[in-house]
């Protein structure tokens, strides 16, 4: 019986020595250099400084911000108001506009609603009144227009109006106006009451109607409602002060 032994020759340090003169020097990596180019540089730099403007004026902005008096809800004409009608805003105010600041809320409080007040809007300081809407020494009293008979200009709250007698069909004016406290009557002359407007309603739905109250010294009073009563009244309105 015969044995095979296998022999493995290892390789020399004479011919590890031969191999690595065949393979050559083995050549460092390469390391490429990017070129910076000038135009991508001045590109960064612009938008680094856009940037930083548009920080500062968004800080500018927010220093400039003032805290005004805001309306909540609806606040009718000579309605005291309350702190649940008020609230506060902050806000970057046009020099021209005129708003109540913040700080001074509590001195709109208690007083009255000169015009009517909308929510969402700013509260300004010709808005409010600390004086009632109807003076000492006159009557408030409340006028139903029809449809023809509503100016086309808007009815605003301290509008001067006159009343205007329109005697029914028949009747004469001189007659009426004997019953007249201090309007003013004549032959040929309607008769006619001063008058100022508090308040205008809105458009009754369906019938057109707007309620208009007229404040009148108190000696006018009773005549004014006699006239609505027969629905012998007109309003026209005066022309503005100073025109």
């Amino acid at each position: 019986m015969s044995t095979t032994k296998e022999q493995i020759t290892m390789p020399g340090a004479h011919d590890v020595a031969a191999q690595a003169r065949t393979a050559g020097p083995v050549a460092p990596p390469r390391v490429s250099a990017r070129r910076r180019r000038p135009g991508v540089i001045a590109l960064s730099l612009a938008l680094i400084a856009a940037g930083g403007a548009g920080v500062a004026v968004l800080l500018l902005q927010v220093s400039d911000r003032t805290q005004v008096v805001t309306v909540v809800r609806n606040v009718q004409v000579g309605q005291v108001l309350t702190e649940q009608d008020l609230g506060q805003a902050s806000l970057a105010l046009d020099p021209a506009v005129k708003a109540v600041p913040a700080g001074e809320l509590e001195t709109v409080v208690g007083k009255r609603a000169a015009v009517q007040l909308t929510p969402g809007s700013l509260l300004a300081p010709s808005q409010v009144t600390s004086s009632s809407l109807v003076k000492a020494g006159e009557q408030l009293v409340p006028i139903g227009l029809k449809p023809e008979q509503i100016p086309a200009t808007a009815l605003v709250p301290g509008q001067k109006v006159q009343l205007v007698h329109v005697p029914a069909q028949g009747q004469s004016d001189a007659g009426a106006g004997a019953e007249a406290g201090s309007g003013e009557a004549s032959g040929d002359q309607a008769q006619t009451i001063a008058g100022r407007v508090v308040k205008a309603s809105p458009t009754a739905p369906g019938t057109g109607v707007v309620v208009v109250d007229v404040a009148t010294a108190a000696d006018d009073g009773p005549t004014v409602a006699a006239w609505v009563a027969a629905d012998t009244l007109r309003l026209v309105l005066d022309a503005p002060d100073g025109s």
